[in-house]
Parts: structure tokens; sequence; C-alpha cells
């Protein structure tokens, strides 16, 4: 296929995965085929590397004529051969203002940075706060649900959107507020959490509880929502908070083991020690849970 063709296929809106034609169900999650999107098959390959432990940087290599965008502030140097520019993604400037507003609810910046080379080139990027850097190879139309504020870097491909969260009770107690962000590929998308990463490969049907907040991301077809935890003595004294996040399967789970509230608590003047949060603290999430 010459560079620039693209061909056509079917994928499934809520895991990503190919879809014959003609079918009216996705045989890997199972869901209507209704609402299926046509995509282009694939971006060009990206190349990159992470480096590092906790404080972990991407270093991408850019070919003549290759494009990636980030969130403002996550660059940490480019070759002198790599123009970059800040500017609204969209067509016309209705969708440049919404796309603008989805990015704020998101917790992103208002504008994306764009990085071209007109040759070989280099540019690296980083999270804000100690953590790891997951990369995400996204096929078209496949899609990825992530923390909001996690979004580093990404081919010109990919597309980042909102992601409501469906229930009440997980937008008011998940730590993360009622939005997520997805990426859809196809293309090379990064993201950034704190300290180090577990992953889980869920079966169907498969439930994972995970304090809330510390969720990284998950595949589209896991479902995702949020539960008491345990009785009334567990909710109060536990130190856990009042609710964790349920997921269930099938799909992957990536889980944080450091969450911006911890280190904030662990930063605190008067912290008196211990880990534990009670139901004020959880109630706090209600009213805000901005991370900036």
């Amino acid at each position: 296929m010459e560079r620039g063709e693209t061909e056509k296929m079917v994928f499934c809106t809520h895991c990503g995965n190919r879809l014959s034609e003609g079918a009216r169900f996705c045989p890997n999650c199972g869901a209507p085929a209704a609402g299926a999107t046509v995509a282009a098959t694939a971006a060009e390959p990206l190349e990159y590397a992470i480096q590092g432990d906790n404080l972990q940087v991407v270093r991408i290599k850019l070919k003549p004529g290759q494009e990636v965008y980030a969130e403002a502030g996550k660059m940490l140097y480019k070759t002198a051969n790599v123009e970059w520019e800040s500017r609204m993604a969209g067509d016309g400037l209705g969708a440049k203002l919404l796309g603008a507003l989805k990015r704020k609810l998101m917790g992103e910046s208002l504008f994306w940075t764009y990085f071209r080379s007109n040759g070989p080139g280099e540019v690296g990027f980083a999270g804000s706060y100690p953590g790891r850097i997951q990369a995400f190879e996204l096929a078209a139309g496949q899609s990825v649900i992530v923390q909001r504020d996690s979004f580093v870097c990404a081919q010109s491909s990919v597309q980042v959107n909102i992601e409501f969260v469906k229930r009440i009770g997980a937008g008011f107690f998940g730590g993360e507020g009622f939005i997520l962000e997805r990426l859809t590929g196809p293309g090379t998308a990064l993201i950034h959490g704190g300290g180090d990463f577990v992953e889980f490969n869920l079966g169907p049907g498969e439930k994972l509880q995970v304090d809330t907040g510390c969720v990284v991301g998950f595949d589209a077809s896991v479902t995702y929502d949020v539960e008491l935890a345990g009785g009334i003595k567990t909710m109060i004294f536990g130190g856990e908070g009042l609710f964790l996040a349920t997921l269930t399967g099938p799909g992957r789970v990536i889980v944080q083991s450091l969450t911006l509230e911890k280190l904030r608590r662990e930063l605190a003047p008067a912290r008196t020690g211990g880990d534990e949060r009670g139901p004020l603290g959880a109630i706090t999430n209600i009213l805000g849970s901005e991370d900036r």
C-alpha cells in the first residue's frame, strides 16, 4: 500500500475488535455492531524508547514529516530540526472551541503542542510527578480509557476525547470526577501515572476492586463502577475510604501505586502520621477532584 493510501475497515466501538462484513455483534465482546466505526487500518509506526525507573522519560525519534502532539508542559527537549507550534484541534472555530472545552474538563491544557520534524529528529517527554509512562499501541478504532490529566503525547492519528462515567456514584466517588479520557487509534499514545504499575488481564465477568483514584487505565471492554467498601465499621475505621472502584472484565486493567492525593497527604505540613482516609476525605472528592 502506498504511503497516504488507506484501506477502510469496520471496528467495534466497545473493544476495538475488527468486525467482518455484515456482522451484527462483535465476536470478542458481544456488543451490537450497529455503532461500529469505519477507520483507516493503521498509522505509520512510531519509534520510541521509555527510559528511567520512577521518573521516566519517553524519547521519540521522528521521521521526516512525522508528527506527534502533546499536553502543554510535558516536553523536556527536542532537536533543533523539530518544529513545534501550539494550536487547537478541530475544523472551524466551533469545533476548536468545543475541543478546548473538552480538554479543560479532562484536566488538560486548552492547546495541544504539535511537533513535526523536517528530517530525522528527536523529542523527549515526561510526567509532572514521580511515576511511570505507559504506551498503548492502538489499532484503528481501538480505544482505551485512562484517568483524566494522564495524557502525555500521541501520534496525530490518535483521538483524545471525553469518556463520561456512566453511573452517578462512580462519578462522585471514583476519584476522577465524572470524566475519564478515551484514546482511540490508530497510532501510539503515551500516558503517565504515579509510582509503579501493576497490570491485570481480567477474564469475562472477572472482577477487580481497586482503591479509587488508583486506576490508570483499562480496555474499553472493561466496565467500571464504584461500590461501598464493606460494612459501616470498615468504612469508618478501615482507613481506606468509603468506596472501591470495581472493574469487570474482559480486558486489561492498569493500577498505579501512587496518586497525587496520597503524595499531597505525605507532604502536608500538618501531617501527623499514618495513611488513613476517613469519611471526610471521601466526601471531599465530591466537591472537587482537580489535580492542578
